[in-house]
Parts: C-alpha cells; sequence; structure tokens
C-alpha cells in the first residue's frame, strides 16, 4: 500500500526531478516547475496548443495563434469560446504562480474586440486578492498591435497547495 502511495503524483501533480533549494524545499525555477505542470494539461497543449509565455509572482502571460480554420465561427469571425478558453487557461497557471491549486468558482467575461484571423492573442493575468480558502484573478486579452481585446474577472477557490511552490517569490 504505501508503494502505490509513493509512485502517485503529489496533489495530482507530475514528479518533478527539477533542483530545489535544500533549506526551504522551494524550487529553485518556479516558473520551469509551473510550466512542467501544465506540459501535462491536455486541453492547454494537446487541443488548444496554448503557450505558456512567461510566469511570474503573481500572474502570467499566456498566447494563442488563432487559425482559422480551427478557430472561426459562422459568421467567419473567431468563436467567443475559444477566446474564453484561453482566458480560462491562465487561471490556474496564475494560482499555480503563488503556489496554489485552483478552481473556477466563478467567471466573467467583457468583449471589446474581435482579433484577426491568423494572429497570436495573448492573455495577461494578476492576482488581486490571495485569500486562505479563495482568490480574485483579473485579466486583459491582446492580439499582436496591443489592441485591447477582451477583460476577465474571476473568483477562484483555493483546493490544495502546491508542493515546493510558495506564496511569495
Amino acid at each position: 500500500m504505501n508503494e502505490l502511495k509513493q509512485a502517485q503524483p503529489h496533489n495530482g501533480f507530475p514528479p518533478s526531478n527539477l533542483p530545489r533549494d535544500p533549506e526551504t524545499g522551494y524550487f529553485l525555477d518556479i516558473p520551469a516547475r509551473i510550466r512542467e505542470i501544465y506540459t501535462h494539461n491536455c486541453f492547454m497543449s494537446d487541443f488548444f496548443h496554448i503557450h505558456i509565455d512567461e510566469i511570474y509572482c503573481g500572474g502570467a502571460q499566456v498566447s494563442l495563434h488563432i487559425e482559422h480554420d480551427k478557430h472561426a465561427n459562422h459568421r467567419n469571425v473567431v468563436h467567443g469560446g475559444v477566446l474564453t478558453a484561453l482566458a480560462d487557461s491562465v487561471l490556474g497557471v496564475t494560482g499555480a504562480s503563488v503556489g496554489e491549486a485552483v478552481v473556477t468558482a466563478s467567471f466573467s467575461m467583457d468583449f471589446i474586440s474581435n482579433v484577426s484571423m491568423d494572429g497570436i492573442v495573448r492573455m495577461i493575468s494578476n492576482v488581486k486578492h490571495h485569500g486562505r480558502s479563495t482568490m480574485v484573478i483579473i485579466g486583459e486579452m491582446y492580439d499582436e498591435k496591443n489592441r485591447l481585446l477582451a477583460t476577465m474577472l474571476a473568483s477562484m477557490v483555493n483546493v490544495d497547495k502546491i508542493d515546493g511552490i510558495p506564496r511569495k517569490w
């Protein structure tokens, strides 16, 4: 029974061989650890091909290359669900940046402008509130010309701590 428990990843996250600080136990390269966790997220990596551009304490930036044949709706514009999926994808990464495994409790998105086909869209997020059991994350979505496309507000539930990632770094 103990062997089975040891073979399973901690908190559902894959194990890591990345180096840790011997005194604190924190990963020395926290962005690398978060990327390692999210390489196993099939929705982000295999289905949507969402790229994690940047991770910093309390925030992240993810991006998606918009392709007409994959992301257009019947009106020949990018489907709002694609943009919402991109926005939702940044939330887990942002929570992880402060050592929290999170799930979405509520999520709202305001669309301001649509994006051109065959371009890059990026979502930038920041933690606005980090409590014991909840987190509020805000975000803004931009195109390649740095035009604001959408804003996001999400309330998250902190469901677990992520081993090796501190609240502040």
